[in-house]
């Protein structure tokens, strides 16, 4: 088992300098594995896609697509109760975890979920009716802010492009992320998210394995590509150590980026990154 670099207490004391300091230009992010990371800028804090449970692992464990963990949970979401605001990019239980996302909404009641308008019906299902009055839903190009964040929803196309898919561009400060969620490239996708001048780009690089019935994603060539395509000041690849028959080294990933002279930065669950405003 993959032990993450800080994990629960360790993790947390880490997370508590960003958290109290409201005037602090930097932007601080935490992967937390698969497409999680923990966003903080100037005292308030945002969830990418979480999945801090083992709820995937149980439901497949007497079945030919056994989830086996390889690397153990960052955090215990009741612990995130400073979160003001969640991202579901969409359906897939690994980004869309009722056992990670309700201790989090019981610890953190004023928090919001951003989702795609068109999942509305069935987060509402796996989530509970009590949860509804947290969504914020955005079909593709549409905004919405909470405290100082800004998402737009931009499309994606796990496999295809369909509306219950979605990345979402978030403004914050001087600093703008694109958290695509899983995503292959299509035609234009570069073209449109140039425009939005990303300071840091958070992309899958676990590929394609239609052997293994898992869905498109970039795979770590491609996501560099893309990264350096739009303009991205940084890319950190996600997606992979966490699941074993869903998995794929940053190797081809960092090479990649270096034959392109595209600034990236590869993290451990549990790790750190900060970055400074943009000269």
């Amino acid at each position: 088992m993959i032990r993450p670099v800080l994990q629960d207490d360790a993790f947390l004391a880490q997370v508590a300098a960003p958290r109290a300091d409201a005037t602090s230009a930097r932007l601080a992010v935490w992967w937390l594995g698969q497409s999680g990371f923990l966003v903080c800028y100037s005292g308030e804090c945002l969830l990418f896609d979480p999945y801090l449970s083992d709820s995937l692992t149980k439901k497949y464990a007497a079945t030919d697509k056994p989830h086996v963990r390889m690397t153990a949970r960052v955090v215990d979401p009741a612990r995130l109760d400073f979160v003001s605001v969640v991202t579901t990019s969409h359906n897939h239980t690994d980004h869309l975890d009722a056992e990670t996302l309700a201790p989090i909404f019981a610890a953190a009641p004023q928090s919001k979920l951003i989702l795609p308008a068109a999942n509305v019906s069935f987060v509402n299902q796996r989530l509970g009716a009590a949860a509804q009055a947290r969504f914020l839903p955005l079909a593709a190009g549409e905004r919405a802010t909470v405290g100082g964040f800004t998402f737009e929803a931009v499309p994606a196309a796990h496999e295809e492009l369909q509306p219950e898919f979605a990345g979402f561009v978030v403004s914050v400060g001087p600093f703008r992320i694109y958290h695509s969620g899983d995503t292959v490239r299509f035609p234009g996708m570069a073209e449109r998210l140039q425009p939005l001048a990303v300071d840091l780009a958070l992309l899958p690089i676990n590929g394609r394995a239609p052997a293994r019935r898992v869905s498109g994603n970039l795979d770590g060539a491609e996501a560099a590509q893309l990264a350096h395509d739009i303009g991205a000041r940084c890319v950190v690849p996600c997606h992979y150590e966490l699941f074993e028959f869903n998995t794929a080294s940053p190797a081809a990933f960092v090479t990649a980026c270096a034959r392109l002279g595209q600034r990236s930065t590869v993290l451990r669950a549990g790790e750190r990154l900060t970055l400074e405003p943009a000269p």
